[in-house]
């Protein structure tokens, strides 16, 4: 199956939440420690007062772990090295790592950010009606498909990735995150790779995708990228460069 017509991403999850779940994996937690942490950690935060199996709670946390502690077995890689990068890189740059992961693990919340990406860069600015319509598109009219795109476009809001303006419903982009390292910049490509289901990409433009209007990306060198052992490179035409993933 497609797994592009899953959408998966139903909750608005919170950096702190992703942080919290990182700081209790790389800690050596199990599974099962790290869901009865978070269980206890949003008990005060969502479904207060629920012992519900299905509340939003639940749901949070399925997210949460399925992002960082239980991807798939051809997301290991990338997650492993993420969780490296959450050890070495400042606060201020660990929000690019959350955000690789949450697109490789959930293509959804990618196909939400590009969707964004493109209309800051043809307009300015958005409306979330804009937004719904061109999900529709991409994901049939379903009636059910309006609710998570706005938790997504809320969790960009919340992540101060996006500011409400004076009109109801109508976003503008904040100043970029500048990203300068070059091996994160290779993770970053990874990550967009795998987000859309491993397909190549021209090596010149992967760092302009719409995916990550949030960032401000300095293109590494490909001895860089090549020191990723996921990541390929190869001549295409006489001035065009490909990346791909290796396996």
């Amino acid at each position: 199956m497609n797994h592009r017509i899953q959408i998966g991403f139903s909750q608005r999850i919170q950096i702190e939440w992703l942080e919290y779940t990182t700081n209790l994996l790389l800690a050596g937690h199990t599974r099962e420690q790290i869901k009865t942490a978070l269980n206890g950690f949003l008990q005060d935060k969502l479904s207060v007062g629920s012992t519900s199996k299905r509340s939003n709670r639940d749901k949070a946390i399925t997210i949460l772990t399925r992002i960082w502690v239980t991807p798939t077995k051809e997301l290991l890689p990338l997650r492993d090295e993420g969780l490296q990068l959450l050890k070495e890189l400042p606060s201020k740059k660990r929000l690019a790592v959350h955000w690789g992961m949450c697109m490789a693990v959930y293509p959804f919340f990618g196909v939400v950010a590009g969707t964004v990406g493109r209309l800051l860069r043809l307009q300015g600015s958005f409306s979330s009606t804009q937004i719904y319509r061109r999900i529709r598109e991409i994901y049939g009219q379903r009636d059910t498909i309006n609710k998570p795109t706005q938790r997504v476009l809320r969790c960009f809001a919340d992540w101060d990735l996006l500011s409400d303006t004076s009109t109801p419903g109508i976003y503008e982009a904040n100043a970029p995150h500048p990203i300068d390292s070059p091996r994160l910049s290779a993770w970053l490509i990874e990550a967009l790779l795998q987000s859309n289901e491993g397909k190549s990409l021209p090596l010149n433009t992967v760092l302009q995708a719409p995916q990550f209007f949030p960032f401000s990306i300095t293109l590494p060198s490909r001895t860089a990228i090549e020191a990723n052992p996921r990541l390929d490179v190869f001549r295409h035409a006489m001035d065009e460069e490909i990346v791909r993933l290796k396996f």
